[in-house]
């Protein structure tokens, strides 16, 4: 009877040569016993590793070996044999002088018996070699981490809100209360207001804080290059595109927070795009097949009426009540001008520290900070004094100092010093700037007086007229 299995190539049974051969190509160390602890057997890399030749070991016992004294210490198969069971140990080579780890392991009969002990030998010069490369990714990883968290720290802004308005107060009280939550967050406000500064201070009081903040400025990026960007593309999804795709914006934010800055400049036909991202929590990558499931949280911002943008049919009604769930709308400067004083006083004194000045703004100056309607907003103030520290010699910001930096050009479009009016309203505007002049010019408000030839009293309640006592200023 013919025997099929035999021509089965699948069912072929490997010969004891072809164990033999597979032993031989192993790059550990194996050294093979029977049931007592005789010797049967030792491949190639053990006599590399141990520089142990067969002739040293074959049909030896382990245990007389290891009492002989002069080729090793340390053996498991003893123990294998006492225990039953798989025995880690680190063994001594006396020809080398050096250290190995062995681990022993029985293999056992059909009736329980151990007729077997197969013993791994691996050299330490080789677990050290791979205990530095694990030690080194390890570090590499520490410090990718950390660097990945100092970025996004970095991301997501390290500027403090510096307020004391009612209208900053209601906003900030929201931003507390929304944070915590995942909805949908539109900041609306002229450029300058902070509407980033606002961003990232809700991505900080997040559930999220920690994980991507992604932001996206929809105007600075070619509408033609804003779809790849903000979902991907994959390979050969048009000429140019990586060979190994890229992933856009929205898949590198995901688990965090994704701003879409500038939100109303986005072309009509990406925002039918968004608007399926903000349903759906899904995107599909530019020349792909697999939707993408999404788990972000999305904020948008924008210097434009979306209502009004809506009614003129340059952005989607649709998308804007799927952003505007909860809006925070930012005044301009010129209407909280209480702020005014409290971030000058924040600006001078960040940037005399961070240039090594001792810089103080007089109280005319601070007035005529005031009288200008700030069409730049905060990132305008910011900007003004940071040029003002840096370049006035005098530690002192006066109003002279101000109104040149105010008007390079010598305009003043921008201050509300009255050149119409009635006369009384010129005249008292008038008064003003010759009182605060001359407590700037004198240093005191008793020198002022003595130098217009008023009572002190007199000028004192001119002054409180000018400048009623501020309310204690609002910080978080």
């Amino acid at each position: 009877m013919d025997d099929t299995r035999s021509a089965d190539p699948c069912q072929a049974e490997l010969t004891q040569a072809d164990f033999r051969e597979i032993c031989e190509n192993l790059y550990d160390g194996i050294h093979v016993t029977d049931g007592t602890g005789k010797i049967l057997f030792i491949n190639q890399a053990y006599t590399r590793t141990t520089g142990i030749r067969p002739e040293d070991l074959l049909g030896r016992r382990v245990c007389d070996v290891e009492k002989e004294g002069k080729l090793y210490k340390g053996s498991v198969t003893d123990t294998v044999l006492a225990k039953r069971t798989r025995i880690n140990s680190v063994a001594t080579i006396f020809p080398l002088n050096k250290e190995v780890l062995v681990t022993g392991t029985p293999v056992f009969d059909g009736d329980g018996n151990i007729k077997m002990v197969v013993t791994n030998t691996r050299d330490f010069p080789e677990l050290k070699r791979l205990e530095q490369q694990l030690h080194t990714l390890t570090e590499e990883r520490r410090k990718a981490d950390e660097e990945l968290a100092y970025l996004r720290q970095q991301q997501a802004g390290v500027k403090q809100m510096y307020y004391r308005s009612q209208s900053m107060r209601s906003v900030v009280e929201l931003i507390h209360t929304v944070a915590p939550t995942d909805v949908t967050v539109l900041i609306t406000g002229e450029s300058g207001t902070g509407k980033e500064l606002i961003a990232n201070e809700i991505y900080q009081n997040s559930s999220r804080k920690g994980k991507p903040f992604i932001k996206v400025n929809c105007a600075a990026i070619p509408a033609e290059l804003l779809e790849s960007e903000l979902f991907g593309y994959e390979e050969g999804a048009f000429t140019g595109a990586r060979r190994s795709g890229k992933a856009g914006m929205f898949e590198l934010a995901n688990s965090g927070v994704i701003l879409l800055d500038e939100i109303g400049d986005m072309p009509l036909p990406l925002q039918a795009k968004l608007l399926r991202v903000l349903q759906q929590r899904e995107i599909m990558r530019i020349g792909g097949s697999r939707n993408i499931k999404l788990d972000l949280r999305v904020i948008a911002s924008t210097n434009l009426d979306l209502q009004e943008e809506a009614r003129q049919g340059r952005f989607r009604e649709d998308l804007y009540y799927r952003l505007n769930v909860v809006p925070i709308e930012l005044k301009p400067l010129r209407e909280r001008k209480e702020d005014i004083p409290y971030l000058v006083d924040r600006f001078c004194e960040d940037f005399s520290k961070k240039y090594g000045k001792d810089t103080h703004i007089s109280a005319a100056g601070l007035d005529l900070l005031q009288s200008y309607r700030w069409p730049g907003n905060i990132r305008e103030l910011e900007n003004l004094l940071e040029r003002i520290v840096v370049t006035n010699p005098s530690g002192i910001i006066t109003r002279d100092v101000v109104y040149a930096a105010l008007n390079p050009d010598g305009g003043n479009s921008h201050l509300s010093s009255r050149t119409t009016g009635t006369l009384r309203e010129q005249v008292a505007e008038f008064e003003r700037e010759i009182i605060l002049r001359a407590i700037e010019r004198e240093g005191s408000l008793r020198k002022a007086a003595k130098a217009l030839g008023v009572d002190h009293s007199t000028l004192v309640k001119k002054y409180q007229r000018l400048h009623p006592e501020p309310a204690e200023p609002s910080e978080r």
